[in-house]
């Protein structure tokens, strides 16, 4: 039997140096063969964005116990597809992301960044698991390392259907102790946005900062959402292999093309 440790790609969207970054990495590194290629700067809600117009350039160090740590200029999706075309000679197993600073259950996983390294791996068939923790402000990373590690063994051992990845939520540290893990469906709540007007200080003309502010829905009680709200972390296995919406497609495509052809 072989003694070969699986190998763990780690990448985020909060950048090389983040601190979220590192706590994952030290949950994994003594059970796990571990690579890193990060952003080399904070890439948050930049979604599944690509670079086509400006080269990426990569920078490479070690951190302890000679891990192999790369930076790309670019976002998370640019990150795993040169980690995987580039910088990788050994097949990676799984894919980890994060862990992010703030929350990404509900509807903000269209937004993220950190659910976007994992979609490009399982886009390539690489099993993946996006982690991020809800507190934003100062988030304790460490009182994740424990579940961590148990996540990623057990997705290695009962590995996800092909297209679905994995998207977990740690609950505020201000709730106490987490209570546990479910594994529970998607929740409606999203970042909405918040304009605010500025005047350009010399030449008069208006500017804006998006802004944000958490839109709230009435959350279905197996929602990720609500469990985070109770202290349990969540993990919603989201399926990207097929997004046709087929319920439509059965019942509106006859009269569809009727009237159109």
């Amino acid at each position: 039997m072989s003694d070969r440790k699986p190998h763990i790609l780690l990448t985020n969207d909060d950048g090389i140096h983040a601190p979220g970054l590192r706590h994952l990495w030290e949950a994994l590194r003594h059970d796990f063969h571990v690579s890193v290629v990060a952003p080399t700067y904070e890439q948050s809600s930049v979604s599944l964005s690509i670079t086509t117009r400006t080269p990426l350039m990569v920078d490479q160090w070690e951190w302890e116990d000679h891990t192999k740590v790369w930076s790309v200029s670019g976002t998370p999706a640019d990150s795993v597809k040169i980690a995987r075309h580039v910088l990788l000679s050994d097949p990676v197993d799984l894919i980890c992301s994060g862990i992010n600073r703030g929350s990404n259950a509900g509807r903000n996983v269209l937004y993220s960044g950190t659910v976007a390294g994992a979609i490009e791996g399982v886009m390539k068939d690489v099993p993946s698991i996006a982690f991020s923790h809800t507190d934003y402000p100062k988030p304790d990373y460490s009182v994740t390392h424990d579940l961590v590690r148990k996540i990623v063994r057990h997705q290695l051992e009962n590995p996800l259907p092909k297209g679905t990845l994995l998207n977990v939520n740690f609950p505020k540290t201000e709730q106490g102790p987490c209570k546990g893990v479910k594994m529970t469906r998607q929740g409606m709540q999203y970042w909405a946005e918040n304009p605010h007007e500025r005047e350009h200080p010399s030449e008069g003309h208006a500017y804006y900062w998006l802004g944000a502010q958490v839109q709230c829905f009435d959350e279905h009680p197996d929602s990720d959402v609500h469990w985070l709200e109770q202290g349990y972390a969540t993990a919603v296995p989201l399926q990207l292999h097929e997004l046709t919406d087929h319920r439509h497609l059965d019942t509106q495509r006859a009269s569809f093309e009727a009237k159109l052809n």
